[in-house]
């Protein structure tokens, strides 16, 4: 029987991103380089050894483990969530072949990860099994197969970072993410004009259509979703299941484009920071974030360093 997850917000992730997983990668790529030949028999009998072996949590853990967590409240009781399907559904997608994932589906019991799904497929290109899994976000730690996904436009996507920072220290009762907004929430136009002819021409443009919503980035149906499935949780002043973050470099006249296009979109992200080209770091350590999303290599490698990041690649076009 068919399950209606249309309600449900679906993530996937990489093996890779959700376990450290470089280990074996390198004894891979070690076996391709040296004996190409014989390299996958070799493999496959390195894993079967080591399929018992424990796995060291990877950088996209705490964001899964927190996503989670959130179906823990359709078992609470609460009369005003009436819920068939889960809040949250996460998919594993590998590029292992099946044999070989044993070890992450151990790890996934292990860790006592209510992941049910996954998909394991030797190798072959990622983007056409995403769409298959109707997923609403993917992260990877390859970048080939994060650049296929956002050329084919089935969802938001992202780069891990796949170094973990602070994934131990970070508590998974709240979720709490973090986004840029040109080029991620908002479409990259205003982002173009800034580079092609400055800082004044950006800001008169924005001046002139402040009350006209900015068109969707990669990123504006997942907030949506996001945004949605946390009105459906219980919520007090001090205390939130999900929170949200805005945090870019706009500043005023052009912060309020944005806060009336996140209000068209029936969106209220819980926090907004309008940085004026400040470095985001400082607020993205107080914030705390299981992961902040960014289309800025210069943001990212400034903040990868105290909080997990994942880069929004650029559409090849």
């Amino acid at each position: 029987m068919a399950v209606d997850f249309s309600n449900t917000l679906i993530v996937a992730i990489s093996a890779t991103a959700l376990f450290d997983l470089t280990e074996s990668e390198n004894y891979l790529l070690e076996l391709l380089e040296q004996r190409p030949v014989s390299a996958i028999k070799e493999f496959r009998d390195y894993m079967t050894k080591r399929e018992n072996d424990a796995l060291s949590i990877g950088a996209g853990y705490p964001l899964i483990k927190a996503l989670l967590n959130l179906n823990n409240y359709c078992n609470d009781g609460m009369q005003d969530l009436e819920v068939e399907t889960p809040l949250v559904e996460v998919v594993i997608v590998s590029k292992s072949s099946p044999d070989t994932g044993i070890q992450v589906l151990n790890a996934i019991l292990e860790h006592e990860l209510t992941i049910s799904r996954s998909a394991f497929i030797s190798g072959s290109p990622v983007a056409p099994y995403i769409k298959d899994f109707n997923v609403d976000l993917f992260l990877t730690t390859n970048r080939e197969d994060a650049q296929q996904v956002a050329d084919a436009n089935i969802c938001a996507c992202a780069i891990l970072d796949a170094t973990p920072v602070n994934t131990y220290e970070l508590d998974t009762d709240q979720l709490r993410i973090a986004f840029d907004g040109d080029a991620v929430l908002f479409d990259d136009s205003g982002e173009l004009l800034y580079k092609q002819k400055g800082l004044r021409a950006f800001h008169d443009r924005e001046i002139q259509m402040r009350d006209l919503p900015i068109e969707k980035g990669p990123y504006a149906e997942l907030l949506i979703k996001l945004s949605n499935l946390q009105e459906r949780l219980p919520a007090g002043l001090k205390y939130s299941p999900i929170k949200i973050a805005l945090v870019t470099a706009r500043n005023a006249p052009a912060d309020l484009r944005a806060i009336k296009t996140l209000r068209e979109w029936g969106v209220n992200v819980d926090m907004a920071f309008f940085l004026g080209g400040l470095e985001k770091t400082a607020v993205l350590r107080t914030f705390a974030p299981h992961i902040f999303f960014d289309d800025s290599i210069k943001h990212i490698d400034a903040a990868r360093r105290f909080v997990p990041t994942a880069l929004v690649p650029y559409h090849s076009t």
